[in-house]
């Protein structure tokens, strides 16, 4: 299977491209394309050192352009992943879908409910697979909980809270060029990864979303919503807070600061479930201070969302984590699905892989909170 690559930014450096590596180097993957609009980030991409390094001699093919156009060229049966901004993406699934390929599209997949149903409609025409990477489905701690709250081992979901902030650094980066009001916020960007992950953990759906957004300028000038605080309702009457911005400190420990907490109840008892994401365990300072964006002398690093290891020679640097495991698993479940509807039905009703139709909840909280956000927090119900 070849692979086409529209978009080339932060998180093709982070854990997109060298999973990729990854999967082409076991024999599981072909060509890998990657499409660009400038020069400098094709260079960028090629150039990252850590990618350099776990993977010499890897390449993929470089095309400067738009998308649609580079596209056009692509053969049935191929895989493109979709990692544009997010206003992006319905007009690059669409084109996959209309050109026979399967697709693998960060998060969030789209920003109404109207284009989900779209591409769902043209997938399934063609019997084509169109996963959404929300990659906290595949941290271990996710899988744990999902199955010990279906087991009934926490009773019901009823208050919870959820934070993820990105570092500062961000602003100076492509995001002042399209993060901006119109566009998106922080909630719709960052926080869906926590509506969805409360959905996949307790198969409760959200009825309702109010969302307070703090505008703040970019350096270019821009303006976005970058804090936003959110309140969603689900459909147990439980409440889940979620708070994002583009507003860790660059000097902080670790790459962002993130968890969730759900307080729950059952017959005459409590229960709880806590995940602190953004410390997993360790603590780092070094003799100096690591070179790159956000990089500190004190560092809480996490083992688990992506990471090199060096398992020696013959071997050389792997990627490991669920970051990894995600773009592992997306990729395996095409492959076993392609020309199979059957499996394909299966795999979606197993609810795992993120599909258009298996979470169109998040495509509805998205515009109920775009909707919120414009009109002053007000509460939006979800129909």
């Amino acid at each position: 299977m070849e692979v086409f690559v529209a978009g080339g930014g932060m998180i093709l450096q982070d854990q997109i491209l060298p999973s990729l590596y990854q999967l082409q180097r076991l024999g599981r993957l072909g060509q890998i394309s990657v499409c660009a609009r400038h020069t400098a980030t094709l260079d960028a991409l090629r150039d990252t050192p850590k990618i350099r390094r776990a993977f010499p001699t890897s390449a993929f093919r470089p095309i400067h352009g738009g998308f649609a156009e580079a596209m056009r060229g692509l053969a049935p049966g191929s895989l493109v992943v979709v990692a544009l901004p997010d206003n992006l993406h319905f007009a690059a699934v669409m084109q996959a879908l209309e050109q026979g390929c399967h697709v693998l599209c960060v998060k969030p997949l789209v920003l109404t409910v109207r284009e989900s149903e779209a591409i769902e409609a043209a997938a399934r025409a063609r019997g084509l697979v169109v996963a959404i990477e929300y990659h906290k489905r595949l941290d271990d701690r996710s899988l744990m909980a999902r199955e010990r709250y279906r087991a009934g081992m926490f009773g019901e979901f009823r208050l919870g809270s959820a934070v993820l902030f990105e570092k500062w650094y961000y602003r100076h980066s492509n995001f002042q060029n399209w993060f901006t009001k119109e566009n998106s916020d922080a909630f719709t960007y960052i926080g869906c990864h926590y509506v969805d992950l409360v959905a996949f953990i307790t198969g409760l759906t959200p009825v309702a979303v109010s969302v307070h957004g703090i505008a703040d300028r970019f350096p270019n000038g821009n303006e976005g919503w970058l804090w936003t605080d959110a309140r969603v309702l689900w459909s147990n009457g439980a409440c889940l807070n979620v708070q994002n911005a583009l507003g860790f400190p660059d000097a902080g420990p670790g790459t962002n600061t993130q968890g969730l907490t759900m307080y729950c109840a059952g017959g005459e008892s409590g229960a709880l479930l806590k995940h602190s994401d953004q410390y997993r365990g360790l603590e780092y300072c070094y003799t100096t201070p690591p070179t790159g964006d956000g990089a500190t002398q004190y560092t809480e690093p996490s083992p688990d969302y992506f990471q090199y290891i060096d398992l020696g020679p013959g071997a050389g640097c792997v990627p490991v984590g669920y970051g990894y495991r995600s773009i592992d698993f997306i990729v395996s479940q095409i492959q076993a699905a392609r020309g199979n509807p059957a499996l394909l039905a299966e795999i979606e009703a197993a609810g795992i892989l993120a599909t258009p139709a298996n979470s169109r909840y998040n495509e509805r909280v998205i515009e109920a909170a775009r909707v919120s956000i414009a009109e002053s927090g007000r509460l939006v119900e979800i129909t």
